[in-house]
């Protein structure tokens, strides 16, 4: 995972994760509809929502790229419990674009969520946030491990 471009509601670098970087990404799943996962994609590529995305060649190839721009790419990087995985990311490789320091808020939220999942404690996920291309240098493990116990 890293961070890039300007998020404008949580003011910071957004997150992205590149598949073909090698590694791994921690994540948190929801369970939800195709309907459901279309309209979330649509707010986040900044399109209407409404009409459920043609999920074909993501699921069968495990990309789809829909656009140029952030959050326009599907990415199915495998199956839990039988149920396949999706989330969005952006077209591009990790060190394409220019990296961006992700403001609290955005930590804040991420950490909270990753620690809600319940499959890592605070201080594994604040090593994993502090080191990510975006954050690394710019926010520290300590720094971040308050933000989440916060």
């Amino acid at each position: 995972m890293y961070f890039a471009t300007e998020s404008p509601v949580w003011g910071g670098g957004r997150a992205f994760c590149d598949p073909g970087a090698g590694g791994r990404v921690l994540a948190r799943a929801h369970l939800v509809s195709v309907g459901q996962f279309s309209d979330i994609a649509a707010q986040e590529m900044y399109r209407e929502p409404g009409a459920d995305l043609d999920l074909t060649e993501a699921l069968g190839e495990g990309r789809s790229v829909l656009g140029d721009g952030r959050y326009e790419t599907l990415v199915c990087p495998g199956a839990m419990d039988g149920v396949p995985v999706l989330t969005f990311t952006a077209p591009w490789n990790v060190d394409e674009p220019e990296w961006n320091k992700p403001s609290a808020s955005y930590v804040r939220l991420l950490g909270a969520g990753l620690l809600a999942a319940g499959a890592w404690d605070g201080d594994t996920i604040a090593r994993y946030l502090a080191a990510c291309p975006g954050a690394a240098g710019r926010w520290t493990a300590r720094e971040i491990a308050a933000l989440i116990a916060n």
